[in-house]
């Protein structure tokens, strides 16, 4: 197995956890939950061998009936390094989940760490899973020295779990949502600078098994020949795999996804792309929303607006559906050379608004800060005809922002630097958005460096990378 590279604050936290079942005797309960192949297995699995604790780590199977998931739960146990797991007999099986999760305390005789994997296919299952679990922690895991970790990629349900009223409302100690491999992570694990590490991320979406295999010369088209040369390759088919596992009977879902990743992010261009009806695109965005999969945003000033767009969260996911999927006929042909060809074309254009979000978000985690004025939240604004765009805009205020603090603008080419030209571009634009005024900054950031721009901010790609670091 590959060496465990970044994801410092995650462990630390789960670090935290333990060292207080070791310091009390008792009982605490974590959730962990994240988007599919985002790492949160590996991570959690990392994290019970660094603490040399005994332990069991069940992974719940999609769809299979809960007598004989509670069968493989009981076999986990006995095959688990709990303290007193011999004292029961190969063939044990349990008659209910109470039953079942009674089996750990029973198991648990010292520091112990206990992980369920993928515990919303328990739920999807038997509905009756939460209060069992419930029960059995207020009755008997709580007091013992245990941590129980419940990890789930069903982002809406894990969410869900804690909510008032639920069985196990009041009980998590800890609720980590674990994001994909950030830029810096990505650099630091790949040896990439810090364009190519931003490349990466658009591809990769930070998911980790498609960061390793990132290749060590030859940036995006040597991942892409390397990686379209089969379509068994885990670039063609980790996406195709999320998109079985979390809609895999919803046709409607995927043609949505379809439309956003392939440019189209209104409701009316998704609309026309899919072919979905109002009521059943609604419906489905909403699920998307829900699910974590999509991002609903609107344009940021002084000025409310109900102008929405949709962006894909997973810009791996993006990536697979505007260039990968519509690779695999030539991949299956053995022209791993064409398909390589028609992506590197398009990439140029395509990369320069696909960093976007990453940009947006490293500059959200580099305010407050002086330089950015008063600003604490950073988004974007755009005409309703969509003639004037503002790549970025930072706000005082979360909602209803009483002025602007600064625009900007992302100009992420390889060859050509920030111009004094694109300086007098966003100086224009920002006098269109509702709530700039003389004082509004100018803050450019490029790819390539600067010329004389007069700009009050210049952000380049390593100022970006040590947003994470």
């Amino acid at each position: 197995m590959a060496d465990f590279v970044g994801r410092p604050g995650p462990l630390a936290a789960l670090d935290r956890e333990l060292d207080r079942v070791r310091s009390t005797g008792d009982g605490r309960l974590v959730m962990v939950r994240g988007r599919r192949q985002v790492g949160k297995s590996r991570l959690v699995d990392e994290f019970v061998t660094r603490s040399k604790a005994r332990a069991l780590f069940f992974t719940a199977t999609h769809g299979r009936p809960p007598a004989p998931e509670r069968d493989a739960f009981a076999a986990a146990v006995v095959g688990s390094t709990l303290e007193a797991a011999t004292l029961f007999s190969a063939g044990v099986t349990t008659s209910n989940w109470e039953a079942a999760f009674a089996t750990i305390a029973a198991a648990v005789t010292e520091l112990s760490v206990v992980v369920i994997d993928e515990f919303p296919y328990l739920g999807a299952a038997d509905a009756e899973i939460e209060g069992a679990l419930q029960t059995a922690w207020d009755r008997h895991l709580a007091s013992r020295p245990v941590l129980l970790v419940l990890i789930g990629s069903d982002l809406a349900m894990m969410s869900r779990l804690t909510d008032y009223g639920r069985p196990l409302y009041g009980r998590a100690s800890l609720e980590l949502r674990l994001d994909p491999l950030t830029p810096s992570d990505i650099a630091e694990i790949t040896g990439a600078g810090a364009v190519e590490a931003f490349d990466a991320a658009v591809i990769t979406g930070g998911m980790p098994r498609l960061v390793n295999d990132w290749p060590r010369r030859g940036g995006v088209r040597a991942l892409l020949t390397e990686q379209l040369h089969t379509s068994a390759s885990p670039l063609v088919v980790l996406t195709e795999r999320s998109l079985a596992a979390e809609f895999p009977a919803d046709a409607q879902a995927r043609l949505v996804l379809e439309a956003i990743g392939t440019g189209r992010p209104t409701f009316a261009a998704i609309g026309a792309a899919s072919g979905l009806p109002q009521t059943s695109l609604a419906r489905t965005l909403n699920l998307l929303v829900d699910k974590g999969v999509v991002a609903q945003r609107r344009p940021l000033s002084t000025k409310p607006s109900r102008e929405t767009r949709y962006e894909l969260i997973d810009s791996a996911m993006a990536f697979w559906f505007r260039f990968v999927q519509p690779a695999i006929p030539l991949v299956d042909r053995g022209r791993t050379d064409a398909a390589v060809d028609q992506i590197m074309s398009a990439w140029p254009e395509y990369r320069g608004r696909a960093v976007e979000p990453l940009v947006r978000s490293a500059v959200e985690r580099l305010v407050p800060a002086a330089r950015f004025g008063d600003a604490l939240h950073v988004g974007s604004w755009w005409e309703r005809t969509g003639r004037v765009e503002v790549d970025l805009v930072g706000v005082p205020e979360g909602t209803r922002p009483r002025r602007v603090s600064f625009v900007g603008s992302i100009k992420w080419r390889s060859r050509r630097p920030f111009s004094g030209d694109d300086a007098r571009s966003l100086a224009a634009a920002s006098s269109a958005i509702p709530g700039s005024d003389p004082s509004t900054l100018l803050v450019g950031v490029s790819a390539s460096g600067f010329t004389a721009t007069h700009l009050d901010v210049e952000l380049g790609p390593a100022d970006l990378l040590a947003a994470w670091s």
